[in-house]
């Protein structure tokens, strides 16, 4: 077993309130947030407005129960949407994007728009490419 990285500790130093500083590549963060298969989708959805969790799992093709719950929780975590109970009987659960959405919603909605526009090209490239000899 290799043991060249034994001496490297941790030398990040949370900030003073005790948050954890966030890595030195944001767009990296930012794609981690929102780039993965669902989230992006969650966050389109909710750009109409709040939605249960019902709604949000109809709305969006082919996710599971269980991608989507990870998907909300994960977005929620990153404060890029809010859950909120309603004491109805029984209770009602919505979710909703944050302000930290409102600067990212156009460029969001227009890169799903440019995916579905698109993606007959991208099927018939797909199968230009995997039919080569």
């Amino acid at each position: 077993m290799s043991q060249r990285n034994t001496g490297v500790t941790n030398q990040l130093t949370p900030p003073p309130d005790g948050v954890p500083e966030i890595p030195d590549c944001p767009l990296r963060e930012v794609l981690a947030l929102i780039g993965d298969k669902w989230s992006a989708q969650v966050l389109v959805v909710l750009g109409d407005g709040p939605h249960r969790f019902t709604e949000l799992e109809r709305a969006i093709e082919g996710i599971s129960r269980r991608m989507l719950t990870l998907s909300l929780r994960n977005l929620e975590r990153n404060g890029l949407i809010t859950r909120t109970v309603h004491p109805d009987a029984p209770p009602r659960v919505e979710y909703a994007t944050t302000a930290l959405v409102d600067e990212i919603r156009e460029p969001l909605e227009a890169l799903a728009a440019w995916a579905d526009r698109n993606r007959p090209l991208i099927a018939a490239a797909r199968h230009s490419y995997d039919s080569r000899t």
